[in-house]
């Protein structure tokens, strides 16, 4: 008789073990084995693993040395732990293992996980998506490591559009990424975070202007587990959300008539200014 397991692919966080989610933590207390990357995930997120658990250090293993631990686990219906750093569909190699776990009949379920660029955020107090300044966030890594980038995904492509940018795993080229952001099109004097092992006892958190990213990594001797924010919103203050706007309204709430007409002549002159059409000032 065929046994059929589970395995679940949980996020980790950027690195603090109180980052993980209450579901993460119960997963990972459930498991009957639980693989975790110890160059990767920071190993206080093992203490909510069972003392019976099996625990495997997949740092030195490739796709392949894991692949028994799967089949073992259809085989004997046991639940495995996947612990994967940061979230799981971030860079996390995770689609790969999906497909060989369904081919094995094994039931598969993602956790997801405190992504690195939203821990940077938090730990400098900065919000990234600004009113006026920032409405996106690019989330993409510098061209020419060795996983290939897909035709038309290039740094130097998305800069253009000069909103906030994180930029993962491309702290050992910061010297192209910085010349890639300026050829884009953000100015020198942009705000830029290099932040190192976020939320990990050795934290290191640096700002700079996209004019001194390289020299303020090579000052700092960084090329791995370092993360670039970059764009306006970094530095931005003084602009106002609609959303909690006296003159908005929403379902639950009524906007207060005389503040509501002023927010219709702000959106009117911007409107107009967008368009061109508005008076000299």
């Amino acid at each position: 008789m065929t046994t059929t397991g589970k395995v679940w692919f949980v996020g980790a966080g950027p690195g603090a073990a109180d980052l993980l989610t209450l579901r993460a933590a119960r997963v990972i207390a459930d498991a009957d084995v639980v693989i975790w990357a110890a160059s990767l995930v920071h190993a206080d997120v093992l203490a909510h693993a069972r003392p019976d658990a099996e625990i495997v250090d997949s740092s030195q293993l490739p796709v392949e040395g894991v692949l028994p631990l799967y089949r073992r686990a259809a085989a004997q219906g046991l639940t495995v732990a996947r612990i994967h750093s940061g979230d799981p569909a971030l860079w996390g190699a995770v689609q790969e293992q999906l497909d060989l776990c369904r081919a094995l009949g094994l039931a598969v379920e993602i956790v997801p996980g405190v992504s690195s660029f939203t821990a940077v955020a938090a730990i400098v107090g900065r919000e990234l998506t600004i009113p006026e300044v920032a409405q996106s966030v690019i989330l993409t890594r510098l061209e020419g490591g060795k996983t290939p980038m897909p035709p038309g995904e290039r740094v130097r492509e998305f800069a253009r559009h000069g909103t906030t940018m994180a930029l993962f795993l491309s702290a050992a080229r910061s010297g192209q990424a910085q010349a890639e952001l300026l050829a884009g099109g953000y100015p020198p004097d942009t705000p830029v975070v290099v932040a190192y092992q976020a939320t990990w006892p050795d934290e290191l958190v640096v700002r700079c202007t996209l004019g001194e990213l390289a020299a303020t990594v090579k000052e700092h001797r960084l090329w791995k587990h370092t993360l670039f924010l970059v764009g306006p919103a970094l530095a931005a203050s003084g602009t106002r959300s609609h959303l909690y706007h006296p003159g908005h309204f929403h379902t639950f709430r009524r906007a207060e008539p005389t503040a509501r007409a002023e927010l219709r002549r702000t959106r009117a002159t911007r409107a107009a200014d967008a368009a061109g059409d508005g008076p000299p000032r």
